[in-house]
């Protein structure tokens, strides 16, 4: 059976490094502050599309959080670029993320239905919140388009962490 919880609740977040769109880096472990790194499975997904066309139209709130929030997916760096144009997204968004990477962070991996879908295998969502320890305060992991967490109740909770330094529940 696979080990799904590579990188617990309370852990250091690992120290890995994906290229960005706007060439910057998006790099979790590396950011100081609270910061979140959301998994989207690709280009080919209208509820990713959806989902981070409502986080774009809320980073704002998010920015006045200080939260520093970045995406990611196994996109080609072309793919990522054509939605970003689609999307106008102003957030970082990474692309690349790769096999070995998703198995790292204990991600789940879908194959495309058909080569009209998308040409590569792809993570399914995810939500990391890394806290200014660098450990990962909140693991949301998914292994369907349908499962994320709303992003209102998460920017809400984040702050009542924030202002009441809440523990990091969940630990393995």
């Amino acid at each position: 059976m696979m080990d799904i919880n590579k990188w617990p609740a309370g852990e250091k977040f690992p120290a890995m490094v994906w290229h960005s769109v706007s060439g910057e880096r998006v790099a979790p472990a590396e950011r100081s502050g609270w910061r979140s790194l959301i998994i989207y499975r690709g280009k080919h997904c209208p509820l990713c599309k959806t989902y981070l066309n409502t986080l774009n139209e809320m980073l704002a709130e998010f920015d006045a959080a200080k939260i520093a929030v970045s995406t990611l997916s196994a996109d080609s760096k072309e793919k990522a670029e054509a939605q970003v144009t689609e999307c106008g997204w102003t957030f970082p968004v990474g692309y690349g993320l790769s096999i070995d990477e998703m198995r790292q962070l204990g991600l789940y991996i879908s194959e495309p239905r058909s080569p009209q879908e998308t040409d590569r295998p792809f993570a399914e969502p995810a939500l990391f919140v890394i806290n200014p320890d660098g450990k990962t305060q909140i693991i949301d992991i998914s292994n369907a388009p349908f499962a994320r967490p709303d992003l209102k109740s998460l920017l809400k909770g984040l702050q009542f962490v924030m202002s009441n330094d809440y523990p990091i529940r969940g630990r393995a």
